[in-house]
């Protein structure tokens, strides 16, 4: 999470640069590169993020009111096609990363493949994340996560007094 937010911050910070000294007639070309390798891994690690927070697009509103073996169905359901939309992305990530080193980014001349790295590094990020969730749904139940309130990493009960 916190390497989103750096990644978030240094695309923020290089277009500003990037506009910047365009105006003012001495740009800087490698700032396009800096710009669109943190925005695609922020993208991508953004996905294993929320995949990892389960703040993804879920069938949550079905799941939720369904109760015990229709629920750990669903829900076991949902993450098993998320883990073959990852399993793909490792896979083909894999080969665009590895012909990616056949293209050259200008003026840096880095090969493209690095920033194709992010595919497969996401993948893999979210194979581990929906397998560990699987685990943790079919050993406690996937109706655990909605007794745990929001506001638990701040301190908070409840949302209403600090404990």
């Amino acid at each position: 999470m916190t390497l989103c937010g750096l990644l978030l911050c240094g695309f923020v910070s290089s277009v500003f640069c990037d506009i910047t000294t365009r105006i003012i007639g001495t740009p800087w070309f490698w700032l396009q590169e800096a710009t669109s390798i943190q925005f695609i891994y922020c993208v991508f690690l953004g996905a294993a993020v929320a995949v990892r927070r389960n703040d993804h697009l879920l069938l949550t509103a079905i799941a939720e009111s369904m109760t015990g073996f229709k629920r750990t169905f669903l829900e076991t359901s949902n993450r098993l096609v998320i883990l073959c939309v990852a399993i793909c992305m490792s896979y083909f990530g894999y080969i665009n990363f590895t012909q990616g080193f056949g293209s050259l980014r200008m003026p840096s001349m880095t090969p493209i493949a690095y920033w194709y790295l992010a595919i497969p590094v996401s993948g893999l990020l979210i194979i581990v994340f929906v397998i560990e969730q699987i685990i943790n749904g079919l050993k406690n139940g996937y109706d655990f996560a909605d007794e745990s309130s929001d506001f638990e990493h701040l301190g908070v009960m409840d949302g209403e007094g600090a404990i």
